[in-house]
């Protein structure tokens, strides 16, 4: 038998052995054949998204997904879209397809915490979500100048202990059965997990200034100011941490330094904030200071590093804003200036001697 023949007669078999095998396992052909068809439709939707054609996206996804239902990624741009839209329920509905069809799709996971913490008041489906992302080992693989997924394993699960202290924190405030020792039991455990942030984000400016806001809650002021003060070195323009640092010192009677960061809040809210109302709201509170301090002056001992190079960068601040617009007109030197004057946090002496290790402190176990 020559080789042509042999050829012939061997695609003959195959073909009849496709044939028979598609009679008897239908279901199998046409799933495969439905996978084809739905993974072209979702990478229609892929390709619709890149082009902001949003409906389209949509559309494209859903008719992929009837046809191939286990296309993870699809239901995860899914989740994302509907976000987009503020539909929080197709949202988590999306997301959780996802994870069904690969529970360790990690960034899905996130997502659907977030969601679930922050617009669906289900904080323990987002704990959970937290506690499955922690217990997912990857294989870490390390190419020198080819792959490294190190790094971004690292941060996923820093992300996971700072959502952790985010939703514990949540629980612990709007929970109305989490009142009392569950309430101070629920702010513990969002401290222990921002430290644990903290040891792995490292300078992230929202765990300390969520850890900050966790002490304050819990009533630490003294370690709440210094986490406001380690927030405030890392991103001195961002107005929260002044702002919450202020109302901090108030309820310390530090008034003069309170009056300080008030002022750095002001100044901030006024270039940042269109917000007429809230600029009215943080000046009133600015007034509220500064008369308590005028009514204490000389009966406490005050303590400012540097007061008069406060006050004349603050004054210089506030001839460099244009009230006409509510907009800071700021020249090169400025700038300089007015960004160490804000990322100097002239109150940190009053929560811990110079020369400490404030991360140390803040990331020690206390509970």
């Amino acid at each position: 038998m020559n080789k042509r023949l042999f050829s012939k007669i061997f695609s003959i078999i195959l073909f009849i052995a496709f044939v028979v095998t598609v009679f008897l396992f239908p279901s199998w052909y046409l799933t495969q054949v439905n996978k084809v068809r739905g993974m072209y439709l979702v990478w229609k939707g892929d390709r619709a998204l890149r082009k902001l054609e949003i409906q389209q996206a949509i559309g494209y996804y859903l008719n992929g997904l009837e046809l191939y239902p286990g296309h993870y990624g699809a239901w995860f741009n899914l989740g994302n879209i509907y976000v987009l839209y503020e539909d929080y329920y197709s949202a988590a509905d999306a997301y959780e397809n996802a994870i069904k069809y690969n529970p360790n799709y990690v960034i899905a996971r996130m997502n659907y915490g977030i969601i679930s913490a922050e617009r669906l008041g289900d904080f323990d489906g987002a704990i959970d979500q937290y506690n499955t992302i922690l217990g997912i080992r990857r294989k870490l693989v390390y190419i020198p100048y080819v792959f490294n997924n190190l790094k971004s394993y690292k941060t996923n699960i820093g992300l996971a202990y700072y959502n952790l202290g985010v939703a514990y924190r949540q629980k612990s405030i709007y929970e109305e059965n989490a009142r009392g020792y569950q309430e101070e039991l629920n702010l513990k455990k969002s401290i222990s997990y921002y430290k644990e942030a903290i040891k792995i984000l490292k300078d992230n400016y929202d765990a300390y200034y969520n850890l900050a806001l966790a002490f304050h809650l819990y009533g630490d002021l003294r370690s709440a100011g210094m986490a406001y003060c380690k927030a405030i070195d890392i991103e001195p323009l961002n107005y929260d941490a002044h702002y919450n640092l202020a109302l901090l010192l108030r309820e310390l009677k530090f008034y003069k330094e309170a009056i300080v960061e008030m002022q750095k809040a002001t100044l901030l809210i006024t270039e940042n904030d269109g917000s007429s109302y809230r600029q009215q709201y943080v000046f009133q509170v600015l007034n509220d200071i500064s008369r308590r301090f005028m009514e204490t002056k000389g009966k406490i001992n005050y303590i400012v590093e540097n007061e008069s190079e406060n006050e004349s960068s603050m004054e210089a601040a506030a001839n460099s804003v244009n009230f006409d617009t509510g907009h800071f007109t700021m020249d090169s030197d400025f700038d300089k200036s007015m960004y160490l004057n804000f990322k100097k946090c002239g109150s940190m002496k009053l929560f811990v001697e110079k020369g400490t290790d404030v991360d140390d402190i803040l990331t020690r176990e206390t509970f």
